[in-house]
């Protein structure tokens, strides 16, 4: 009797071990967020005199906010988007895409992907180990120029994202 009330509970246990994984939950940033972001990176890269476009991305790759600087090129915006998506879709900073799919390395042929940007300018939001998007900026003469202004707009939102 002992032995099937065991077997019993451990059933239901399993039971429902196995209905929480049939879910799961995510963190999103809110648009207002993604904003602040992109408002905080256009206006670092003002402050240092570059004209840039800035793109939001949610964790799904989606544009949630795209800014353009009124004198930032007419690709910048396309080119912020895909430097966003391309960190949050490969989870990793643009930077560090551009160094592991150079010409040569096993992962080049990435570069060749519709969409892709490996090069700097696209960084990953993330709080509490969980990966809420990615910020893109794209204007800034190079890729470092670009990711310090991406690093101005997840700085603007670090402590609303900690959770």
């Amino acid at each position: 009797m002992k032995s099937r009330l065991i077997a019993a509970l451990m059933g239901l246990l399993l039971a429902g071990a196995a209905q929480a994984e049939a879910t799961h939950q995510i963190k999103l940033m809110t648009p207002e967020t993604a904003l602040k972001a992109a408002q905080a990176a256009l206006k670092s890269c003002r402050d240092t005199g570059y004209q840039v476009a800035v793109a939001v991305v949610d964790r799904m790759g989606v544009v949630q906010v795209l800014l353009r600087d009124r004198y930032a090129g007419a690709h910048t915006p396309r080119m912020a988007r895909a430097k966003a998506w391309s960190a949050v879709s490969f989870r990793a900073n643009t930077s560090e895409l551009a160094e592991m799919t150079q010409a040569g390395k096993p992962q080049s042929g990435v570069r060749h992907l519709p969409g892709v940007a490996a090069v700097g300018g696209g960084m990953q939001i993330e709080a509490s180990g969980s990966l809420l998007g990615a910020i893109g900026v794209s204007g800034a003469p190079g890729g470092e120029a670009d990711d310090a202004c991406a690093a101005a707009g997840i700085a603007a939102i670090r402590t609303d994202i900690e959770f």
